[in-house]
């Protein structure tokens, strides 16, 4: 398998979740500017909508969009417990934060750190994150993770998701079970290999 990733987009979940997984696999840095990767591809020619993440599997075929990329990474390493099995209410449960991570938190903080975004639409996105974060936060009380004691896909996306809240000038202080969430996932040793490899330790 190859991920092509950007340092610091939402690529980071599943390269987290291959790190985990401890299956193998390749990486390729993708420069939008020139529409190529590091290994010298076309990555349009790859992937027609131009985003990361995308996953390339051994036979050629490409896989994109993060929720479901991590979902088919820990099904491919069923030992490494990040998914729990097809069909189970857990399953559902892992599927149900992968949305509200895409939906809610995704969608609405990506506007606040973009420039063209108007400033009353930011304020509409910055009194909605807070809702949404404060939803977290009752759900993180009491837990490790998101799904309890246990690390799983949904954490690495919306770790993923927590890591640009900075730059939307959010402080995480105010939510302080998410903010004791976000430093636990932080410190997992392959999380750091993850930033490690992606040049974002600095």
């Amino acid at each position: 398998m190859k991920l092509f990733y950007a340092p610091g987009a939402c690529s980071i979940s599943p390269h987290i979740v291959l790190r985990e997984s401890g299956l193998k696999f390749d990486l390729d840095k993708v420069n939008f500017a020139e529409g190529k990767t590091d290994g010298g591809l076309d990555f349009k020619a790859i992937n027609p909508k131009s985003q990361v993440p995308t996953l390339q599997l051994d036979d050629g075929s490409v896989l994109t969009e993060g929720a479901v990329i991590v979902q088919y990474i820990a099904d491919q390493a069923p030992q490494s417990g990040l998914i729990p099995a097809a069909g189970t209410m857990e399953r559902y449960r892992v599927q149900e934060w992968l949305n509200f991570t895409a939906s809610e938190l995704h969608k609405n903080i990506a506007p606040l750190f973009r420039p063209t975004t108007p400033d009353a639409y930011k304020e509409i996105a910055n009194q909605t994150m807070d809702r949404k974060l404060n939803d977290l936060e009752r759900h993180l009380k009491g837990k490790q993770y998101v799904m309890g004691d246990k690390f799983t896909v949904a954490d690495a996306y919306c770790y993923t998701v927590l890591r640009w809240t900075p730059r939307a000038k959010i402080d995480l202080a105010k939510y302080p079970a998410v903010k004791a969430y976000f430093d636990r996932v932080a410190a997992r040793p392959k999380v750091k290999e993850v930033l490690e490899a992606e040049g974002l330790t600095a």
